[in-house]
């Protein structure tokens, strides 16, 4: 579960090296904070792998809004892959409780999702998702 406020902007595990570990995002990623939208943060290496990556960070992020009515956490899982159609599912969660949820349609021949989801980190979240399930997709066919 990502933290809901995390913008991913690039993969930081390497091909080969992902970690042994399930990633929310399917890799560790880096990017930028967007809890104040206004204003977004580079977050420390620290504060990226274990909150920005992982989500629940309210308490321990100096960043993550104050208001206990936000959500804590973003996870996705791939429900389909017919080829051309990759079919997600998300849940943005608040106290471990589904906050909002949905699927989602991500069109391999178009390179888009057929209906964006609404926001600019759930939607460039559930693209990450989708570049690393790729990614890792690929590397696992060279096995």
């Amino acid at each position: 579960m990502a933290c809901p406020y995390f913008y991913p902007v690039e993969p930081r595990t390497s091909p080969g090296s992902a970690p042994k570990i399930p990633l929310p995002l399917g890799d560790l990623w880096a990017g930028e904070c967007r809890a104040t939208p206004l204003h977004p943060c580079q977050p420390d290496e620290a504060d990226l792998r274990r909150l920005c990556n992982f989500g629940y960070a309210r308490g321990n992020c100096g960043h993550f809004p104050s208001s206990p009515d936000g959500p804590d956490a973003v996870r996705f899982t791939i429900s389909g892959d017919q080829g051309r159609l990759l079919r997600l599912y998300f849940v943005i969660e608040r106290d471990h409780h589904p906050f909002a949820h949905g699927p989602l349609e991500y069109s391999t021949t178009l390179g888009a999702f057929a209906t964006p989801p609404e926001g600019d980190n759930l939607e460039r979240q559930a693209c990450a998702y989708v570049e690393s399930y790729f990614r890792h997709k690929v590397e696992a066919e060279r096995r």
